[in-house]
C-alpha cells in the first residue's frame, strides 16, 4: 500500500502530521502531487479548535478531527480513463468548492496540505484549472485567495474614478489592491497597523498608506482624498469605497467616522466578533454595507492573471517554509504580525 503525509487538526492549537494511504483516482479523477500550499485564516481557525465545529446540519457540539488546507497547487501524476482535457505532468490549480466529497481542507474527506490529493469529478474550468510551467507553485497556491479578493472587487463595483481605502494588509487586502489598480482604479490607499505590511502595499502599487495605529484616518483621508459631506452637511473624506479586509471593529467605527454621503462599505473579512453599529451615522451617510463571500465565478478568472503578473503577486508570499517543517509554518501563521503570508512547499515525496 502507497503511502503519503498529511496534516490534520490535533488537539486544539496543535496539528498532526499523518501517515494516510494514497488516494487511488477512479475513472473521473486525477491525482495531484502537491507541490505548494497556503496557509489561510480559516485553518488557523481550525487548528485553534481542534477540528470543526460545523457538521452536514450546521454547528454542532463538539469538533472533529479534519484534513487542512485548500490553497493547494501541484502537477498531475495519474488520470481516470474517463477524464478529457488534462493529462500526467499538467500543472494545475484546484477549486476547493468543486469536488462532491466536500469542501478541500474546510470539512470535506481530502485536505491540500498533503503530497497527494484526490481531485474527484475532475473538469476543466469547474473542478480544475491548468498553469503555464513559468508559474512557479508558490504563486499559483493564491489562486483561490486571490479569487476571494476579486470576488470582492467585483461586489463593490469600483470603477476608475473611485477613490478607495482598503483596511487590512493581509493576503486578502493586498490582493483587492492589486486587483483594483489593474482595474485601473484611480486611488487607492491601504490601512493598517504593522509598517512592513505597508512596505509591501506601496510596493505592489498602493498610492499611498496609512498606519492607523499612529495616525487619524479621517484627517488623512482628507488630506489624500479632499473633503466632502454626509446627507447632513457635515464634512467628511471625499472617499467613495472602503474594504474592510481587517474584520475588526475599528473598521465600522472609522469608515462611519469618515464616510461621505452615498460611500460604499465592503465587508470581505472574517468577522470573529460583531461590532455594535453606529446605525445612525450610516444614515446620515447613506452608507451601503455590501458583503462578500467566497467566489462564485472568479475561482479560475484570475488564473491567467497570476501568471501575467506573477511577480507583483509574490510580493504578498513572507514566508516560504518546506514541508519538511510544517509545524513551524503554522506556528509563523497563527502568530499575530510575524508573517504576511505563509506558502508550504513540498519537495519530491520518497
Amino acid at each position: 500500500m502507497a503511502t503519503m503525509k498529511s496534516v490534520k487538526t490535533g488537539a486544539p492549537n496543535t496539528i498532526d502530521v499523518v501517515e494516510a494511504e494514497r488516494p487511488v483516482p477512479g475513472p473521473k479523477d486525477v491525482l495531484v502531487r502537491i507541490r505548494a500550499c497556503g496557509i489561510c485564516g480559516t485553518d488557523t481557525f481550525f487548528v485553534e479548535l481542534g477540528g470543526t465545529p460545523y457538521g452536514p446540519e450546521g454547528p454542532t457540539d463538539s469538533v472533529v478531527p479534519l484534513p487542512l488546507g485548500h490553497e493547494p497547487a501541484g502537477e498531475i501524476v495519474e488520470v481516470g480513463a474517463q477524464v478529457d482535457g488534462l493529462k500526467a505532468g499538467d500543472r494545475v490549480v484546484v477549486n476547493p468548492q468543486g469536488v462532491p466529497s466536500g469542501i478541500i481542507g474546510c470539512g470535506g474527506a481530502h485536505g491540500g496540505m498533503s503530497e497527494y490529493l484526490l481531485l474527484e469529478d475532475a473538469e476543466v474550468g469547474r473542478t480544475v484549472a491548468v498553469v503555464p510551467d513559468t508559474l512557479p507553485f508558490d504563486v499559483a497556491s493564491l489562486n483561490e485567495p486571490m479569487a476571494v479578493a476579486l470576488h470582492c472587487v467585483n461586489r463593490s463595483g469600483a470603477t476608475p474614478s473611485d477613490k478607495v481605502l482598503v483596511f487590512g494588509a493581509g493576503p486578502i487586502g493586498l490582493g483587492v489592491t492589486i486587483w483594483l489598480k489593474l482595474r485601473g482604479v484611480q486611488h487607492v490607499v491601504v490601512a493598517d497597523v504593522l509598517p512592513e505590511r505597508l512596505d509591501t502595499a506601496l510596493e505592489i502599487g498602493a498610492d499611498a498608506v496609512i498606519d492607523s495605529a499612529a495616525e487619524d484616518v479621517t484627517a488623512r483621508l482628507v488630506e489624500l482624498h479632499g473633503e466632502a459631506a454626509n446627507a447632513l452637511g457635515q464634512p467628511r473624506a471625499g472617499t467613495d469605497l472602503y474594504i474592510d479586509a481587517a474584520g475588526v471593529p475599528a473598521v465600522f467605527n472609522s469608515t462611519v467616522d469618515a464616510a461621505k454621503w452615498g460611500a460604499r462599505l465592503v465587508m470581505v473579512a472574517l468577522q470573529k466578533k460583531s461590532a455594535d453599529l453606529d446605525l445612525g451615522g450610516m444614515l446620515r451617510s447613506e452608507l451601503t454595507l455590501i458583503s462578500s463571500q467566497g467566489y462564485p465565478t472568479e475561482i479560475f478568472e484570475v488564473t491567467p492573471e497570476l501568471a501575467a503578473h506573477q511577480e507583483r503577486f509574490a510580493r504578498l508570499i513572507s514566508h516560504r517554509v518546506p514541508f519538511s517543517d510544517v509545524t513551524r509554518a503554522f506556528d509563523l501563521a497563527r502568530t499575530p504580525g510575524a508573517a504576511e503570508k505563509v506558502v508550504v512547499t513540498f519537495d519530491d515525496p520518497e
